[in-house]
């Protein structure tokens, strides 16, 4: 990626995840199980860290990934124990 792009990018991750009418630490849950739909570890393990940062709580995470393993199935389940582990559990 050129610094021009990755620059761009970092804007928009801070964009899109700054408060407005959803708060950060929502926005980040959303980033999570995005991370989780998409089978992506690294995005996991960074948005679960910046939800729990953001205040997000073990129950908000357990009720996120109930959500995504509704909307995702046995993958979800199975990713979603990644998520579990980035927070702490």
């Amino acid at each position: 990626m050129t610094p021009e792009a990755a620059s761009a990018f970092t804007q928009l991750h801070h964009a899109a995840l700054a408060a407005n009418a959803l708060d950060t630490k929502t926005k980040e849950l959303i980033a999570v199980a995005c991370g989780i739909s998409r089978l992506c570890e690294n995005c996991i393990i960074h948005h679960v860290k910046a939800a729990k940062t953001a205040g997000a709580t073990l129950q908000e995470l357990h009720e996120t990934l109930d959500v995504c393993t509704l909307m995702n199935g046995g993958p979800a389940k199975v990713y979603g124990k990644k998520a579990l582990e980035a927070y702490g559990t």
